[in-house]
């Protein structure tokens, strides 16, 4: 059996010294944060190709030797997921970073894997477009581990998800050979879509290079109306806002602990964010502020840097860093079950914080472990199945996935997940069990 500093010599034939990481050198909290994911299993090393040409000889290597290989960009999302066992080698797209072409006038952006999502909105904020997701913590997660882990927010209202973002995608095969799907124009949808495959595929089929999105211009003015209350008044507020002519980008639910911390008041919540040209805005805003007002519900407008601080507030609250007790959750259900969902998550697993996105009824919720059975997860997963969704576990301490299920999938897709795997990575080195059924 290969030692652990054997892997690393072997790749100096491939990579300076510097781009090659072993677990000694690797700091003590990103050691937490991989042990968490590979089941107390320590991987020989990490390694930081420069180019997808690196990229493309290290997993060549890799498949050559039958190591198993764990993909990440700044481990941001790492411990999002199922765990993976026995990993050999984990490669990050950290140092692919290069921006490859803004077509500003065709509003489209390609990018290498490992650039941060911050930066990038930097980058064409200049030239006053933006790209249309709002992903778990924006300042360190990279381009492709926002794919792999299909990352939107809230802004899926209006732009859809990130699978509707892409246009063009770049990926390592297991042999080592560089794949491509799209294009760079929005018009390109020819061939097997591999973009829609790849995200959510939380590294388990490939390792994403390169991606190209679209963009889309900044509005000219923007606020957000919240309407607090009691249940039944917020349900009927979101049904009347959704069978409206209003065009809010973003439409969220928020439960009764989450509008606490975010100070807004007592009750359920129902935040909308209107942009567009400042009279629009205005308009669809105190449209809203009616409906809560015949409804009996506490409204106000917030708008500037309120604004701004209420949706940072809102990432910040669901994604708190360091929160080592917190299990975070990704859940669907009908969108005519989301004020039920959210009324019984008080009920419960009081304390608890979730907000579910209007139109599509997706959502987060975010649990505190210190006071939680497995019973109370597995309770709320019923709810959601029994209204045509699911709960996903992403976030939780190790013990929690040990003990969980932590996708529950029940559907009757595993043989074709399986096809799908064996046909992309026919020698299980990419990710190996960390998806759906062990896949």
């Amino acid at each position: 059996m290969i030692t652990q500093t054997a892997i690393a010599q072997q790749l100096t034939s491939i990579l300076n010294p510097s781009a090659i990481c072993t677990w000694e050198e690797i700091e003590a909290t990103q050691q937490e944060t991989i042990l968490k994911v590979t089941e107390n299993s320590s991987p020989s090393c990490i390694v930081y190709p420069n180019t997808q040409e690196e990229l493309g000889e290290i997993i060549a290597c890799a498949d050559k030797n039958h190591w198993r290989v764990l993909a990440c960009g700044n481990s941001s999302k790492l411990t999002w997921g199922g765990l993976t066992k026995n990993i050999d080698l984990i490669v990050s797209t950290k140092r692919l970073n290069r921006i490859v072409e803004h077509a500003i006038g065709d509003l489209t952006f390609t990018v290498e894997a490992g650039a941060k999502f911050a930066d990038i909105q930097e980058i064409v904020a200049k030239e006053k477009q933006f790209l249309a997701l709002d992903p778990a913590y924006p300042q360190t997660a990279t381009i492709g581990g926002i794919v792999a882990t299909a990352d939107a927010g809230s802004l899926r209202q209006r732009y859809g998800g990130v699978r509707d973002m892409l246009l063009g995608i770049s990926f390592v095969r297991y042999d080592g050979k560089i794949a491509k799907a799209g294009g760079r124009v929005v018009k390109n949808v020819a061939g097997y879509d591999l973009m829609k495959l790849f995200t959510g595929s939380f590294g388990t089929l490939g390792i994403i290079s390169q991606v190209t999105f679209r963009l889309y211009p900044m509005s000219e003015a923007s606020q957000t109306v919240a309407l607090i209350g009691a249940a039944d008044a917020i349900a009927e507020a979101n049904k009347i806002l959704l069978a409206s002519a209003l065009t809010p980008i973003a439409i969220d639910l928020l439960s009764t602990e989450l509008v606490n911390k975010l100070g807004l008041g007592k009750g359920l919540g129902l935040i909308a964010r209107f942009q567009s040209v400042m009279e629009s805005v205005k308009e669809q805003s105190n449209r809203l502020l009616e409906v809560g007002e015949k409804l009996g519900l506490s409204g106000s407008q917030i708008s500037a840097n309120d604004e701004v601080n209420l949706w940072q507030g809102l990432q910040d609250s669901m994604w708190e860093v360091g929160a080592e007790l917190a299990i975070a959750c990704k859940i669907g259900v009908l969108p005519t079950a989301a004020v039920t969902t959210l009324t019984q998550l008080d009920k419960l697993a009081p304390g608890s914080m979730g907000l579910i996105h209007a139109s599509n009824g997706l959502g987060l919720l975010k649990f505190d472990s210190a006071n939680l059975s497995s019973q109370t997860i597995l309770q709320m997963r019923n709810l959601c199945q029994s209204n045509s969704g699911f709960l996903t576990v992403l976030e939780a301490p190790l013990a929690w996935k040990k003990q969980l299920d932590v996708w529950g999938y029940s559907g009757n897709a595993f043989d074709v997940m399986r096809k799908i795997k064996q046909q992309f990575d026919p020698d299980n080195i990419f990710s190996p069990h960390r998806f759906v059924a062990g896949i």
